[in-house]
């Protein structure tokens, strides 16, 4: 069973950053997975952010095109865990922000399917003032 542990996230002023991370057990060692940021804010769809294949040294990553240039993400095969490094934060990207798993690697039009992706965190809270 894979599960997914959220952590990070908080309030910070617009122009700060905050960092995300998520550590994902119970992936089988032999096989690929593209670990996805999805976020939701009040009254709007999950949207994707960001994502990544693990597992892999290399396979292609991912941005919307919202946080491009602002948000970093980053793995760490030996953990199996992603972090999603936010810059230049602004208020509209206050949201919660979910890590999401999906067997295989991550595929160009992956942050627009959440339906592709199984398994989810519990979300983290994030919110930026101006």
């Amino acid at each position: 069973q894979v599960n997914l542990v959220e952590s990070g996230g908080g309030s910070v002023q617009a122009g700060g950053s905050l960092r995300l991370s998520c550590a994902a057990s119970g992936l089988r060692s032999t096989s690929y997975y593209c670990m996805a940021w999805f976020r939701q804010a009040p009254g709007k769809e999950r949207e994707g952010v960001a994502d990544i294949s693990i597992q892999s040294d290399g396979g292609p990553l991912h941005y919307a095109d919202a946080v491009k240039g602002r948000f970093t993400i980053s793995r760490d095969n030996s953990k199996n865990t992603v972090t999603l490094q936010m810059d230049s934060l602004k208020p509209d990207d206050t949201a919660v922000y979910y890590c999401a798993v999906d067997g295989g690697i991550c595929f160009h039009q992956s942050l627009s399917r959440p339906d592709w992706f199984n398994d989810w965190g519990q979300g983290t809270q994030v919110t930026v003032f101006s």
